[in-house]
């Protein structure tokens, strides 16, 4: 039977209507049958003498009930006592914050607040909100950024997580595993009656090779642990129940994505973590399998379906909810992000890692501060000291980047860390490309800030990072409820994608057992579900 031949038994619309209406009901299975002669229909519920069944002469193709709960793993609920296999990951500086990881919260799902750049005092307050907003919900969780230049910032983050009873941390930047990580894992870990060992706090690493993921897959090094028996953190029983654990039981698979990134492709990367976690978990014998997820150009539900068909056990979204009415995000910017295009992004050097050459992935469109910061960059590594620039860069920077003569802006520079890290001035005494350094990491971190805030008149260095996920995404729901920024809602977003994928798995499935599928169905139209 050719579609062309389907086409004979209905019109074209009524045809595909039917198909999609069938499809669509993702709770119930769908029946490809013949309905007569060069003609097919479609059901979702068969009578069991009609020949339509699986197996009987008119079926010609069928799937089974595909709810999104069942797209990942189903441990993943059952660990994290969620309703759907996805994570809003957490966006630096607060922008996702309180609104957004309860507003996930409540609805079932996984958010971490985003502690990137925001002091101690505001992540507390962070925590009490989100907690008392939930009551007894554990469903959310805070990010741990690593800190290689003060390893004292970890530790003071940790111990804040476990005197509140967070159990959840997102470990990002991570290219080590570090004691404050190994001690938020660790802490609490006992082994039950039945023999069965339990870790209370649970690590979600977010890694993009293979290298760093190994180290998250295997349980915490054995030096590590004796740091921390030494340092009365953890007790002796305690870092040897450690030897028999991996140090996160979800690590997700960071491919091309806003921020730090290494612009890794999603699929391949995601199947080469797949593997090392079969290998280490046969290797190791764990009780319970090690989860991989997702991450990284996931905008659409096109690919949310590819991240579940490549076997990710649940997926993690960032770039697109940003723009949602729940991001801590001014809303000239929000109308910014909602008008980039999937090529709208580019690399730029990163604040908190300048010298070492570390980038960020940023948004292009409507900005010039990606180009501002490679410059910042090179100049940085042609000279030794900010007196060394020619006097024409010199007098740009204080007029474009700066807007203030050299002298006020550190000033602002030697206020802030004296207050959070007087260490960095002490160096910067004695060596003066490190002040240089410090100059321009001022204007990179001010860049986000002014982004945050809304600032009209720095409108031109807004630094937002972002991926390709949110250009896709604007381009899917162009013409729809879900193009002005005021109407994007993130569990409205994260629905729509998990039920769009599986639509389309559906679909999928459907042709490849040969089913001719009506043109243009590979396509899910966004819609405004009832949430609970």
């Amino acid at each position: 039977m050719t579609a062309t031949a389907v086409g004979t038994a209905a019109s074209e619309q009524d045809h595909t209507g039917a198909f999609e209406r069938a499809t669509a009901d993702v709770e119930r299975p769908v029946y490809a049958y013949r309905a007569g002669p060069e003609r097919m229909g479609f059901t979702n519920t068969p009578e069991s003498s009609s020949g339509v069944l699986p197996g009987g002469p008119d079926c010609l193709g069928w799937v089974p009930a595909l709810p999104p709960q069942r797209l990942g793993a189903a441990s993943f609920l059952t660990m994290h006592g969620v309703r759907y296999p996805y994570i809003a990951g957490a966006m630096a500086g607060g922008i996702a914050g309180e609104r957004l990881v309860i507003t996930m919260a409540q609805a079932g799902m996984l958010a971490f607040f985003g502690t990137g750049g925001l002091d101690r005092n505001r992540i507390e307050r962070g925590i009490k909100t989100v907690q008392g907003a939930l009551s007894e919900q554990t469903n959310y969780g805070f990010n741990l950024v690593h800190n290689p230049f003060n390893p004292a910032v970890e530790f003071e983050l940790v111990e804040l997580f476990l005197r509140h009873g967070v159990r959840r941390v997102s470990a990002s930047a991570f290219t080590q595993l570090t004691p404050a990580l190994v001690w938020f894992r660790i802490n609490g870990i006992q082994r039950s009656a039945d023999g069965t060992v339990t870790c209370p706090s649970q690590v979600f690493a977010k890694v993009s090779r293979s290298e760093i993921a190994r180290k998250f897959m295997e349980p915490p090094p054995e030096r590590l642990l004796r740091q921390l028996v030494e340092s009365g953190r953890i007790a002796q029983h305690q870092a040897e129940l450690a030897e028999g654990v991996p140090m996160a039981e979800d690590v997700t698979a960071e491919a091309d994505s806003a921020g730090h990134t290494d612009n890794r492709p999603a699929i391949p990367l995601l199947s080469s973590m797949i593997d090392l976690r079969d290998e280490i978990v046969r290797t190791r014998r764990y009780p319970r399998a090690i989860r991989v997820g997702a991450a990284g150009g996931i905008g659409t539900p096109q690919a949310v379906a590819a991240a579940f068909a490549a076997g990710a056990d649940y997926i993690l979204t960032g770039s697109v909810n940003q723009a949602c009415t729940e991001a801590d995000l001014a809303d000239s910017t929000k109308r910014l992000l909602c008008e980039l295009d999937g090529a709208a992004v580019e690399m730029a050097p990163a604040a908190d890692m300048f010298e070492l050459g570390a980038r960020v992935q940023v948004a292009r469109h409507g900005t010039l501060f990606a180009a501002r910061a490679n410059k910042l960059y090179e100049l940085y590594r042609r000279f030794g000291a900010y007196e060394e620039l020619p006097q024409a860069d010199r007098q740009r920077l204080e007029r474009q980047y700066f807007r203030m003569p050299v002298e006020e802006v550190w000033q602002q520079i030697e206020t802030y860390f004296q207050a959070r890290d007087p260490g960095e001035l002490e160096r910067a005494l004695s060596s003066p490309k490190h002040r240089m350094a410090l100059l321009f990491r001022w204007y990179l971190g001010m860049s986000s800030r002014w982004a945050h805030e809304g600032v009209e008149d720095r409108r031109a260095d807004y630094q937002i990072w972002c991926g390709p996920a949110l250009g896709a995404f604007n381009q899917w729901v162009k013409g729809t409820f879900f193009e002005p920024p005021g109407e994007r809602r993130v569990v409205q977003v994260a629905t729509n994608l998990l039920y769009g994928a599986a639509i389309l798995l559906r679909r999928r499935l459907l042709a490849m057992q040969g089913v001719p599928l009506p043109p243009g169905v590979m396509r899910v139209v966004p819609r405004r579900y009832p949430l609970e």
